[in-house]
C-alpha cells in the first residue's frame, strides 16, 4: 500500500466505526475540497451508498458556484440532503455585510449557532426532495448526537488539537484541555450520555494528500480552484465577503499539484484568503471553542 492508501483505508474504518457506534449521526458537507473528499470516502466505506444525512449550513453569503454544485451533485449521487440556517440573524441583518456585525460575531450567528441548533433539531432543516428537485421543510427533528467533518490537523492551528473522536458538550463547546488520548489506533467511542461527538476522519492528511487523492480518483469538485484566466483562484472556500482567491495560474488539479510541491506557498497558511482568521488572531481557536467547524 501507499501512502494514499493507507489514509484512505484509516478514513473508511473510521467513518465505518462512527457508523456503527453512533445512532443517529450526519455528515457536514460545505462543499469544499476536503468534505468532498471526505463525501467520496463515505460513498467507498458503504459501497456507494450515503448511510447518513449529509448537512450544509448556508449563511446565505456563499459564493453561488459552490450552492449550484452542492445541490447538482446531490442530485446526481442520490443523496440526502439537509441545510439549515439561523433564519432570524439573516431576517434581522445581523450580519457583517449588513454592517451589524462584526466577521466574528457574523461567524457566530450564522454558523456556530445554526450549526449547533441544526444538529439539535431546535431549528427548522430544509430537505432536498429529490422528485420535485427542491428543497422543503423537513419533518425529522431528531437531534444529531454525532457529526462527521472533514477536519484536518495541518490546515489550521486549533484543529491540529483534534482527536479523529474529539467530544463536544450539550452546547456544543470544545474542551481543549479534555482530550481523550489516541495511542496505536485505539480510539474512544463511549462517552457520557449527552456528549455530542465531532468524528474527523481526515485528520492525518494534507493539502497535498488531498488534491494528489482529488486526481486518482478523479473527483468532481467546484471549478472555484482553478483559475479561470484571472491569474487567480480560490485555495480555500466560504463566504464571499470574507473569502479572497490566492495568485495562482493553476487550471487543473495536476496544477494544484505541482505548485504545492514547488513550495510556493510553504510559509503562507492555506486559510490566508479568510478574514475571519486573522480577526480571530490568526486562527479559529475562538470561534471553534463555541461550536464552529
Amino acid at each position: 500500500m501507499n501512502h494514499l492508501d493507507k489514509l484512505e483505508a484509516q478514513s473508511v474504518y473510521i467513518l465505518r466505526e462512527a457508523y456503527r457506534e453512533f445512532k443517529n449521526i450526519c455528515m457536514l458537507w460545505s462543499i469544499g475540497k476536503d468534505s468532498t473528499v471526505l463525501l467520496w470516502l463515505a460513498r467507498k466505506a458503504f459501497f456507494g451508498h450515503v448511510p447518513m444525512p449529509l448537512v450544509h449550513i448556508d449563511t446565505h453569503y456563499k459564493i453561488p458556484e459552490m450552492i449550484k454544485y452542492r445541490d447538482d451533485l446531490a442530485l446526481k449521487w442520490k443523496l440526502t440532503m439537509v441545510y439549515g440556517e439561523n433564519s432570524e440573524a439573516l431576517a434581522q441583518k445581523k450580519t457583517f455585510p449588513d454592517g451589524n456585525a462584526d466577521r466574528i460575531s457574523c461567524c457566530q450567528q450564522l454558523k456556530s449557532e445554526a450549526l449547533k441548533n441544526t444538529l439539535s433539531g431546535e431549528w427548522n432543516r430544509y430537505s432536498l426532495d429529490h422528485a420535485k428537485g427542491k428543497y422543503v421543510l423537513d419533518s425529522k427533528r431528531e437531534q444529531y448526537t454525532g457529526v462527521i467533518v472533514g477536519v484536518r490537523a495541518d490546515e489550521e492551528g486549533s484543529r491540529s488539537k483534534e482527536r479523529y473522536f474529539s467530544p463536544r458538550d450539550k452546547e456544543n463547546d470544545w474542551d481543549v484541555g479534555d482530550q481523550p488520548p489516541e495511542f496505536w489506533n485505539q480510539f474512544k467511542t463511549d462517552f457520557a450520555p449527552g456528549t455530542h461527538i465531532r468524528i474527523h476522519p481526515l485528520l492525518d492528511w494534507t493539502e497535498l494528500n488531498i488534491w494528489e487523492y482529488i486526481e486518482r480518483e478523479n473527483i468532481p469538485i467546484t471549478s472555484l480552484y482553478f483559475d479561470q484566466g484571472s491569474g487567480k483562484r480560490y485555495r480555500s472556500l466560504g463566504c464571499y465577503p470574507c473569502t479572497s482567491p490566492v495568485e495562482s495560474t493553476a487550471k487543473n488539479v495536476s496544477e494544484i499539484i505541482q505548485e504545492l510541491k514547488s513550495g510556493k506557498f510553504a510559509n503562507i497558511a492555506e486559510r490566508s484568503g479568510r478574514a475571519q482568521d486573522k480577526d480571530d488572531g490568526g486562527g479559529l481557536e475562538t470561534l471553534r471553542r463555541g461550536g464552529y467547524m
